[in-house]
């Protein structure tokens, strides 16, 4: 008589089918990016993925897994993106430099959801983009992704303003606005920072504090030289330094609101047992942490970078693991969009994501002629 087989080899099985087609893929996006740096490889994995469920080419088997990678993947990437970040480097930029990544961040992320709010684009993509423009395009918005989707949460529920919202299709969105408009800083910047004669270490700074992407960064500061390419890069961490706080920030207010939530439920559901009044169908019976565990595990790495010597080939096999971990989940994250409600409110997140941009920019060049 064949054993049964174990319940955790049979949960893998019924992953692998979507894990190995995400894997392809962002293994495909990947080269593509290294074959032409100017192309995100996330946003080739988010399209290829959209492409590939809106064309109904999605096996059935696969789903399970595209689901894992869409939430624990994503999470896996973001935290072991926090070893590429040391905040003695951050802060050995100088107090000026430090000032300004504050100023831009917290002034593109207020300014953004401001704007979002007036112009009447839906919560969860605002707050998307707002996110992925303050810190570091794709994969700062996959990371408040995780937190403002709170479906996979048990006893969780999401602030009524964001029942009706798709989170995948505002990440989706919010990603390809992120990545269109940190691909033109990336060219646009350092021609303006060379017009108005910033200096090598003020150059740094204002481009790693304006371009979205880490990479989109790097290439910007290549193209002006290498002194200036290295205070772009550590600059550029120090925003990213950020997405911790601000995601657990955001995840601790909804936290508050949702366990609001089941304790108001609670409440009711034992005061019907009492009158014998009618009572909910269901009342959760978990409440989500306070801060998610994968921003404590970003924290972690964090500190081990800023704290222990990490030698080099550990930092560069950890980061392409990041970058590879965020690319399948992006991969999946395409899967879920439904590219008739993405079409609907493209222009209003683009125009967002403009006018993000443009904030990001002139908040950047002021701190850094100010203060730097």
């Amino acid at each position: 008589m064949l054993s049964p087989v174990p319940a955790s080899l049979a949960t893998w099985r019924r992953r692998a089918p979507g894990l190995l087609l995400a894997t392809a893929v962002a293994l495909l996006a990947y080269a593509v990016n290294r074959a032409v740096p100017v192309v995100s490889a996330l946003l080739v994995a988010i399209a290829v993925g959209v492409l590939v469920r809106n064309l109904r080419l999605v096996p059935a088997g696969a789903e399970e897994g595209l689901r894992f990678s869409a939430r624990t993947v994503l999470r896996l990437g973001v935290v072991l993106l926090g070893l590429q970040l040391s905040v003695p480097e951050v802060v050995g930029l100088g107090w000026g430099a430090v000032a300004v990544i504050a100023i831009t961040v917290t002034g593109t992320w207020t300014l953004t959801l401001l704007l979002g709010r007036l112009m009447r684009v839906p919560a969860a993509l605002r707050m998307l983009l707002a996110t992925g423009t303050a810190i570091c395009g794709a994969s700062a918005v996959a990371a408040m992704a995780a937190v403002v989707d709170t479906r996979g949460t048990p006893g969780a529920r999401a602030p009524a303003e964001a029942d009706d919202e798709d989170v995948e299709d505002a990440a989706a969105t919010a990603v390809a606005a992120v990545t269109i408009f940190g691909t033109l800083s990336m060219l646009l910047l350092p021609g303006l920072a060379g017009a108005l004669d910033l200096g090598a270490h003020g150059t740094g700074v204002f481009l790693g504090a304006s371009i979205h992407e880490v990479g989109q960064v790097v290439a910007a500061g290549g193209l002006v030289g290498e002194a200036v390419l290295a205070t772009a890069v550590v600059t550029k961490l120090g925003r990213v330094v950020l997405l911790a706080p601000l995601v657990a920030g955001v995840g601790y207010a909804r936290s508050r609101r949702a366990r609001a939530e089941v304790e108001h439920l609670v409440a009711v559901e034992s005061a019907s047992v009492v009158t014998g009044a009618p009572h909910p169908a269901v009342v959760p019976t978990s409440r989500p942490p306070i801060v998610p565990g994968f921003v404590l595990g970003f924290l972690v790495l964090v500190a081990v970078r800023s704290l222990l010597p990490v030698p080099a080939v550990v930092q560069d096999a950890v980061q392409t693991a990041s970058t590879l971990l965020i690319t399948v989940a992006m991969v999946a994250l395409g899967t879920g969009v439904n590219v008739r409600t993405l079409i609907s409110r493209g222009g209003p997140a683009l125009l967002l994501g403009l006018l993000a941009t443009v904030i990001s920019a002139g908040l950047a060049l002021g701190g850094v002629l100010l203060l730097v």
